[in-house]
């Protein structure tokens, strides 16, 4: 898996390029794209997103430390730990159950048993949702024998805990059938969830629409990583975090090391979030994110010291709340607003001083031509923005400049939303992005762009 991380260089000097003459287009702020898995019946629009029907509630931040606290506190009371075939370990599950069982989910502890031991899964339903389409959250809750795991697990695992609630205190109805796992000795090697996975039939596989996954996400030292294995669950974190001002960068440090992995083995859409373990931040992550370059994220990883004190309170906020946001996006069903946005969340390179790239977006169901107000959303990350001629693309080839190249703009990134009259053509086909890299030096990607009608 490729990583996309942003290179900063100092400003050299650059040639003029020549403007080219330009239909009127404005920017404006980035607005927030949300796409859900589409079901078979309308596959063949995989870029059309859904906007969930009612948004996410605030995760109270007080909530998801209370629920660390009180994992710290079995594990203070049981060895220190909360590992696998420990006592600790068994507390932390009775505990989420029981909050669980009184909002009303239905519970089942599935155990198994590894390295001599017992272990659990706990896994909860949500009532209602189609049962042909279920959408799960889920986080390992087992710590290592060296210390209480708080951030690496307690954070996800009490992130998710607090969403599952909010779901119940919200009475949400979602599309979807939500589910929620706590998984078990994921610290020896991804055991408890591989159990789940593999014992799941092959039809109870098939309606897994997506799993999200959750693993250390309040480090001390932070990043922000989004998986980037299914693009339209990427897409939903991505544009997310972009709408708080927040960058993120493609997660590789536990690549294939947490329980994503058995899901995505079988097939089954993946996504999450991450902020970061024993890697060590960079100068230019610590630019973006703030914290103390040359430092990891997280200092205390698999050690006694990864206590309620070694969580980063801003990352464990934001991410929970962005833990629910996606929750209440994913779930909400494949029918999108008004049929209004059309989006392609697939990164696409961009050659330095290269040829150009397109990007396309397929339009159905509409009726007559575009709008006079055709709004053009695009995220391309890039070292020197001024490098880049972008250009829409009709379906009949028709072609509408968005931005020229400019030697004077030397900033980072192209985040931008262009208004387009393209009321002379016709709505439905394949409308393309066009992004060329007229200069050397610098390099980039194209992260999503989208079309709101």
């Amino acid at each position: 898996m490729s990583s996309h991380a942003e290179r900063r260089t100092a400003p050299t000097p650059r040639r003029s390029w020549s403007r080219r003459a330009a239909l009127a287009v404005t920017a404006a702020g980035a607005v927030l794209g949300l796409l859900t898995t589409a079901p078979a019946a309308t596959a063949a629009a995989p870029h059309r997103p859904a906007a969930p029907a009612v948004a996410a509630p605030d995760i109270p931040l007080a909530n998801v430390k209370a629920h660390l606290s009180q994992l710290q506190s079995i594990a203070t009371a049981n060895g220190g730990n909360r590992a696998h075939g420990r006592a600790g370990y068994r507390a932390s599950i009775d505990y989420i159950k029981a909050k669980l069982d009184a909002a009303g989910y239905t519970t089942t502890l599935q155990q198994f048993t590894a390295s001599g031991a017992t272990g659990w899964n706990l896994i909860a339903d949500w009532p209602g949702g189609d049962p042909q389409q279920v959408l799960m959250a889920g986080a390992h809750l087992d710590s290592v024998t060296s210390g209480p795991g708080i951030n690496d697990n307690g954070s996800g695992s009490a992130a998710v805990l607090e969403t599952a609630l909010a779901v119940s205190r919200e009475g949400l109805q979602p599309t979807k059938h939500l589910r929620f796992g706590w998984w078990g000795a994921e610290e020896l090697g991804l055991l408890g969830s591989k159990y789940y996975v593999n014992n799941l039939s092959s039809t109870e596989r098939a309606k897994v629409a997506g799993y999200l996954n959750f693993d250390m996400i309040g480090s001390p030292n932070p990043g922000y990583f989004v998986y980037d294995d299914d693009p339209q669950i990427e897409s939903v974190f991505k544009n997310y975090f972009a709408s708080l001002n927040i960058p993120t960068e493609i997660e590789t440090e536990g690549d294939g090391r947490s329980d994503h992995a058995p899901f995505k083995n079988v097939g089954i859409p993946v996504g999450g979030l991450f902020s970061g373990a024993d890697y060590t931040k960079t100068t230019a992550q610590a630019q973006k994110w703030g914290g103390t370059a040359g430092t990891s994220f997280d200092r205390c990883y698999h050690s006694s010291c990864d206590t309620t004190a070694n969580i980063n309170d801003t990352a464990l906020d934001r991410n929970s709340d962005a833990v629910a946001h996606a929750v209440w996006t994913l779930s909400a069903g494949s029918t999108p607003p008004s049929g209004n946005v059309y989006e392609n969340a697939a990164d696409l390179p961009v050659p330095d001083a290269g040829a150009a790239v397109t990007s396309s977006v397929a339009v159905s169901g509409r009726t007559g031509n575009a709008p006079d107000a055709l709004k053009v959303s695009v995220d391309i990350k890039h070292t020197w923005r001024g490098d880049l001629v972008i250009d829409l693309l009709a379906p009949d080839g028709s072609s509408y400049r968005l931005k020229n190249s400019s030697a004077n703009d030397s900033a980072d990134n192209v985040l931008a939303t262009y208004t387009v009259n393209a009321s002379g053509e016709t709505a439905n086909g394949t409308w393309k992005l066009r992004v060329q890299d007229v200069a050397a030096q610098d390099t980039g990607y194209l992260d999503s762009w989208k079309l709101t009608f």
